[in-house]
C-alpha cells in the first residue's frame, strides 16, 4: 500500500507564503503522478496542482503564477510552494498520488491552510 503524510499548513496573513510537503512511502514509483487538491467548507474538492513524472505540470487557473509544485523523487516527496496567498485559498489541502501499481488514488490526511485578511 501507499502512505502519504502532509505537513506545512497553518495560519498566514494575506500576501504571505507557505510551503506544503507530502512524503510518500510504500510501493511507489518515480513515474506515479502526484498532486495537491483542496477543499473549502461547503465546496467540492478541487485540483490545485499536479505533477506527473516527466510531464508538464498543471495548475488551477486561480493559483497560476502564485503556486509552484515540485517533487524530489529521491525523497519521494512533493512540495507546494504557495506565495501571495489570498483569503480564498483557505481550505484543507490534500496530497494525492495516482498509483500505477495499485491502479488507484491515494490521499493524505489533509492539512489546514488558513489565510487571514
Amino acid at each position: 500500500q501507499v502512505q502519504l503524510v502532509e505537513s506545512g499548513g497553518g495560519l498566514v496573513q494575506a500576501g504571505g507564503s507557505l510551503r506544503l510537503s507530502c512524503a510518500a512511502s510504500g510501493r511507489i514509483f518515480s513515474y506515479d503522478a502526484m498532486g495537491w487538491y483542496r477543499q473549502a467548507p461547503g465546496k467540492q474538492r478541487e485540483l490545485v496542482a499536479r505533477i506527473p513524472n516527466g510531464g508538464d505540470t498543471n495548475y488551477a487557473d486561480s493559483v497560476k503564477g502564485r503556486f509552484t509544485i515540485s517533487r524530489d523523487n529521491a525523497k519521494n516527496t512533493v512540495y507546494l510552494q504557495m506565495n501571495s496567498l489570498k483569503p480564498e485559498d483557505t481550505a484543507v489541502y490534500y496530497c494525492n498520488l495516482r498509483s500505477s501499481w495499485y491502479q488507484r488514488d491515494y490521499w493524505g490526511q489533509g492539512t489546514q491552510v488558513t489565510v487571514s485578511t
